[in-house]
């Protein structure tokens, strides 16, 4: 709550709209938020549905701009950005349609240049060293493990 006192549902609903205006933000964040301000369920059910009424909140918009920021911004591959989304309470439908919005062919790009990155970094490694610490940095970005076995054998074929 704000210094301590409870806010009236509208003061709650206004400082709401600031808060989702800002960027985007998951349906569970501003429900916690909400209750921060001291509203009870009813008060955050019917600040939940204005927001999204008035399209402040939209769990689909939040869900494709999380997965491409966090792909693009932090490498992030597609196990973990679901992980996390699933983490937020977003619905499998958003998280769907949020991972069709990565396109194959940057994905695939992103992740040659991720191991190249890490490989290189590990030049005075030994080769099986190289590959099980390259291996462990790509499961830990959420890359698929098909995906990253492919991609090494690529790497080691270029040695």
């Amino acid at each position: 709550m704000i210094q301590g006192k409870r806010l009236t549902p509208d003061q709650a609903l206004q400082k709401a709209r600031h808060y989702c205006g800002y960027q985007e933000r998951c349906h569970q964040e501003v429900k916690t938020k909400l209750f921060g301000f001291g509203l009870n369920r009813q008060e955050v059910d019917n600040a939940l549905s204005t927001l999204i009424e008035e399209d402040y909140l939209n769990e689909e918009r939040f869900a494709i701009q999380f997965a491409g920021g966090k792909f693009r911004m932090k490498g992030w591959g597609r196990s973990r950005i679901k992980m996390e989304l699933k983490q937020r309470q977003v619905s499998e439908y958003c998280i769907k349609k949020a991972m069709k919005e990565i396109p194959d062919s940057v994905y695939f790009t992103t992740l040659e240049k991720l191991a190249r990155t890490r490989w290189e970094s590990l030049k005075d490694e030994d080769k099986p060293s190289r590959l099980r610490k390259t291996q462990d940095h790509l499961i830990y970005k959420g890359y698929e493990w098909d995906l990253i076995k492919e991609t090494l054998k690529g790497l080691e074929s270029q040695i």
